[in-house]
């Protein structure tokens, strides 16, 4: 690589931080202030500052920041959740990501003409439309539309799952709920267990639910886990560990020489979606070329504040950033795939 590029690279990424406040509560309140009956039911932590580590071949190229600290990475958590789901694939523990879930999950959660046809893919997807309210939250009250009033958007006609991209937590929450029920343990410890010790991940990542999320597994009282930090919690997590999930997902889900996840999951997270070809299974795609000038096979995890892990396929390359400025993604990204030199 080309060391004068790949430092403005590194400079352009510093000089870009995101300027959402650095105290998260603060930002979280104002960020959702229109929601109805908008709480913070989880842990919140206020973040640092930029950070990142870029791997080009296997290798660390280059770093920034303080990339040991523990910060909030709010929405990358949902590839996180996805990666569950594919392990539950791997264990045959879900037979087919078009099963309905209510086959699986056998309470009130999926009861009615429209919610008992939802599959795991609808919830993957985040195109079921579920109706609903988990852990009180109201699928409604995330993210209201800005025109037209709370009533009239809690009794609209509800849409055929699968056909149209809704983003809303509280259907995350939904999908973390039900893995919950087939997997019967707590899902940081299927994460933990299966993927994060090891790829050598620190044992300084958490991964947390709600103040009211807890449900009996067989007996034992479980936090089900949140997707996000849009009501708090989600996954907490340094640099150096987002970058190594990253390189699983680059090196097709084996590490050295052990298939974590079937390359075959790996493969499908980033394909599209049929009602959104720019989102996959929790991962959001550039096949739509929304990122222009990079590769339609580069794919990425998005959290809010500026927090993305990004693997490009094309360049054999990851990159793991905290707190850029959300609207500077692809041209980051251009500065560093221009500072890889071809071999002669």
């Amino acid at each position: 690589m080309n060391g004068r590029l790949l430092d403005g690279a590194v400079q352009f990424a510093i000089s870009n931080e995101n300027k959402v406040d650095t105290n998260l509560r603060m930002a979280i309140m104002k960020a959702y202030d229109r929601e109805p009956n908008y709480q913070v039911f989880g842990p919140v932590k206020s973040r640092g500052r930029s950070a990142g580590i870029i791997i080009r071949n296997g290798y660390i190229v280059a770093q920034w920041g303080d990339v040991n600290r523990v910060d909030m990475t709010f929405s990358v958590t949902k590839s996180y959740l996805s990666t569950i789901a594919g392990l539950g694939l791997d264990e045959h523990l879900i037979s087919s990501l078009d099963d309905k879930v209510k086959d699986y999950v056998q309470d009130d959660k999926f009861y009615g003409v429209h919610n008992e046809k939802i599959s795991w893919r609808h919830l993957l997807t985040q195109s079921s439309d579920w109706s609903g309210c988990l852990f009180d939250f109201c699928d409604w009250a995330d993210r209201p539309p800005k025109t037209g009033g709370i009533d009239e958007w809690k009794n609209r006609p509800l849409i055929e799952p699968g056909s149209q991209f809704e983003y809303n937590d509280v259907r995350v929450n939904l999908l973390a709920y039900s893995l919950l029920q087939v997997w019967r343990k707590p899902l940081p410890v299927v994460l933990k267990d299966k993927i994060m010790d090891p790829i050598q991940a620190s044992t300084t990542w958490r991964w947390y639910g709600y103040e009211n999320s807890w449900v009996n597994i067989d007996g034992v009282m479980t936090q089900s886990v949140s997707g996000g930090g849009h009501f708090g919690g989600g996954l907490f997590i340094n640099t150096l560990d987002q970058a190594r999930f990253g390189l699983l997902f680059l090196r097709k889900g084996k590490w050295k020489s052990k298939q974590l996840i079937s390359p075959q999951w790996v493969e499908e997270v980033h394909k599209g979606s049929a009602p959104n070809k720019s989102y996959g299974l929790m991962w959001w795609t550039n096949r739509a070329l929304e990122l222009p000038g990079l590769s339609p096979d580069l794919y990425y995890a998005d959290g809010f504040g500026g927090n993305y892990i990004v693997v490009d396929n094309e360049h054999d390359l990851v990159v793991a950033v905290r707190w850029l400025d959300s609207s500077k993604l692809g041209e980051l990204m251009k500065l560093i795939t221009n500072a890889i030199q071809e071999k002669k």
